[in-house]
């Protein structure tokens, strides 16, 4: 049995050892680490120029230009300066690079009747819905690239929905917890499910480079069941409700780096499905993920969960920084009913302004789930290097349950200018902390947590 422990300090408060303030991997993190950089690779069809074909040649029509490309065997379509609109989601197809040049926008219609039903995902549920913006399904070797502009236009339809969705999002979750089969998982404008903007589902090789993201429906980027993908230098001003930046599920072998994000929402949110859906798919985890040199924005900067139920390994977030406010910095949730894992998380180097809680996990979220009934493991949790100038509520917190406590957590080099709460762990194995300043005072090196 594990005892529980709440350790809540209302002063500044330090614990530190002698350990030099260095923050590195350990060799097996790095080998690791290094080990999937090294099959990163991205799409093949960003150096594939010699074939190109001009927007303005079709008139604008983004899918003439997409059939073009395919019936060629794949190309470079540019997309010029100016204002090109989009009354229905692109489609894409293999062996193509969509390239926005500086100056150009692309601007879609907002009417969601324009948008026909395709497969997908929705909060971690496969099912029918509308069809994202831009849609990739099957597919290889995609890119989109250059320094132009994706607007969504979302603002006087779908950002309205989400007081509407109630309905819409239970029925979804219940034919999840029924394994309702998916082609029976119907869902049309009247359930207001909204979209995300651009969406890859079963695609390998993918390439998103510096183009500038805006007023997406739903999530931004979703990255869906797909693999070997470099998103890098996007730039984000995305405050719609829920304009998550990225949002791996099920993905593996992706680079995060050099981003801005802006957004009204979590930065970077990995996901692996949702309770019954995502146990059916328990052999595709999201796994192998690097997130470096990246600047957050917005409600939380890097999140696990809570749609983690096939499970989320092989995390790397480093040499990373915060503009601003945030929420929570470094956040890992799952409930009691969810299952799966969160394994093998590391972060280094990373710095924050004013946040409300620096590193949090929680297998308690939102009051979710029945009782334990499928309870999360969260495993090798390793962060050196982490501060920020100030905490409103905690600075760093782990919530275990009883039946499943959270294991294998170090803190090492963190550095918290002032905070209103230091620490509070409750159900969890000791906890490593080494160099860890709280506001500044010198206090006792220790382990923290609950132990046996």
């Amino acid at each position: 049995m594990y005892r529980k422990l709440i350790t809540v300090l209302l002063s500044a408060v330090a614990l530190v050892t002698t350990a030099t303030a260095q923050s590195r991997y350990t060799p097996e993190a790095q080998r690791l680490r290094d080990s999937i950089l090294s099959v990163i690779t991205g799409s093949e069809a960003v150096d594939k120029a010699h074939k190109v074909l001009n927007l303005k040649d079709f008139k604008g029509n983004f899918n003439r230009a997409m059939r073009k490309a395919e019936k060629m065997g794949g190309a470079r379509i540019i997309v010029p300066k100016g204002e090109w609109w989009s009354n229905g989601p692109i489609n894409f197809v293999s062996n193509v690079t969509l390239e926005l040049q500086e100056g150009a926008t692309i601007k879609f219609n907002p009417d969601p009747a324009l948008y026909p039903q395709v497969l997908t995902s929705w909060e971690g549920t496969m099912l029918y819905n509308i069809s994202p913006f831009i849609y990739a399904k099957d597919l290889h070797d995609i890119a989109i690239v250059g320094k132009g502009t994706i607007d969504g236009n979302a603002m006087s339809t779908f950002a309205t929905w989400r007081p509407l969705q109630r309905e819409g999002r239970n029925k979804s979750r219940d034919m999840n917890h029924r394994e309702v089969p998916v082609s029976e998982r119907r869902f049309t404008m009247d359930d207001h499910l909204r979209p995300p903007m651009i969406q890859f589902f079963d695609c390998k090789n993918i390439t998103v480079e510096g183009v500038f993201i805006t007023n997406s429906p739903f999530w931004c980027l979703h990255l869906l069941r797909s693999e070997n993908i470099i998103c890098r230098g996007i730039r984000y001003d995305a405050k719609l409700v829920n304009n998550d930046g990225i949002d791996p599920e099920y993905t593996r072998n992706l680079l995060i780096e050099d981003i801005h994000f802006n957004n009204g929402d979590d930065n970077v949110a990995i996901k692996a499905g949702r309770d019954n859906d995502g146990w059916a798919n328990s052999a595709t985890p999201s796994e192998n993920i690097i997130i470096r040199n990246c600047h957050f924005k917005g409600l939380h900067a890097v999140v696990l969960g809570s749609e983690m139920s096939a499970g989320v390994r092989n995390v790397f977030v480093e040499d990373c920084d915060y503009s601003g406010y945030c929420k929570r910095g470094i956040y890992i949730k799952t409930n009691p009913d969810r299952g799966g894992y969160v394994r093998n998380l590391f972060v280094r180097n990373c710095k924050f302004d004013t946040v409300e809680d620096l590193f949090f996990i929680t297998t308690q979220y939102a009051g979710e789930g029945k009782d334990s009934a499928y309870p999360s493991e969260i495993d090798n949790i390793s962060i050196d290097g982490l501060s920020c100038n100030r905490a409103t509520a905690a600075a760093l917190v782990v919530q275990g349950t009883e039946r499943k406590p959270v294991t294998g957590v170090s803190l090492r080099n963190i550095e918290v200018g002032e905070t209103k709460n230091a620490i509070s762990f409750d159900n969890c194995e000791p906890v490593l902390m080494q160099n860890v300043h709280i506001g500044g005072h010198a206090g006792t090196p220790s382990q923290a947590g609950a132990g046996k």
